[in-house]
């Protein structure tokens, strides 16, 4: 299946699998359609910069970011940032991606730089000397950490398609978890989207880790998402 170039070898079969328990209907779409994004070449990226014998974690956000140069093929890396920090503190596209946003922040608070002020001005003052500058960069460290950066639906049309999306994609994480149920990987699981998991069969045997989608500001503080994050210093150089 074209779909499939230059994913890793290690994921080839499990994503075959995964891809043809698809709705026949929504596999045409996904061959033959140019309105969604991530595009057939991009929606698959997570699985073509980790190895499966890599993946510790599978981290399941919700949908691809709703613009189509932000969307590409990773849950939460913005392709339309570059730099992570600015002078006044994060960057405009940061400040744009709100789950971004959010996250970095959290990370912040987990080293200790960030305490109950998460303004702009108090990410000003911090010494981003220890950290790293780049989207692409966070995009690493996590998968360093062997955590595949993943969405309950893989691409988007608009707004109003999320749901539906999300219901098509459900048959293909199902598949996905079917086949990786002898392997030791947990998942996250990024709010209500991705709690339908903590309920489906072929999720039952994965160890999770539920926490608010970082859309949401409580993320911040979340301690679930301070236990798992904090060791890995998502943001350090």
């Amino acid at each position: 299946m074209q779909i499939l170039d230059n994913v890793y070898p290690s994921w080839s079969e499990i994503l075959d699998n995964a891809l043809n328990a698809l709705d026949a209907e929504y596999l045409e779409f996904l061959q033959t359609d140019n309105s969604y994004f991530p595009d057939r070449n991009n929606f698959l990226n997570a699985f073509k910069t980790l190895p499966l014998e890599k993946t510790k974690y599978i981290l399941f956000g919700q949908d691809p970011y709703p613009r189509e140069e932000s969307a590409i093929g990773y849950a939460f890396i913005d392709g339309k940032v570059g730099d992570i920090f600015g002078k006044n503190g994060l960057t405009k596209e940061v400040n744009r991606a709100t789950s971004l946003r959010n996250f970095i922040k959290m990370a912040l608070f987990c080293d200790g730089v960030l305490s109950d002020d998460f303004s702009k001005e108090a990410v000003s003052r911090v010494d981003k000397t220890p950290y790293i500058k780049t989207i692409n960069q966070l995009r690493e460290n996590f998968e360093t950490n062997g955590v595949l950066l993943l969405n309950m639906a893989l691409v988007f049309t608009q707004k109003e398609d999320s749901k539906k999306h999300v219901k098509a994609w459900n048959r293909f994480v199902k598949a996905l978890l079917f086949s990786l149920k002898e392997h030791n990987i947990e998942l996250i699981l990024f709010g209500k989207m991705a709690e339908v998991l903590e309920k489906v069969d072929e999720a039952k045997s994965f160890r999770k880790h539920r926490m608010p989608h970082p859309y949401n500001i409580g993320f911040i503080t979340d301690i679930n998402a301070h236990r798992l994050f904090k060791p890995m210093r998502l943001l350090s150089l």
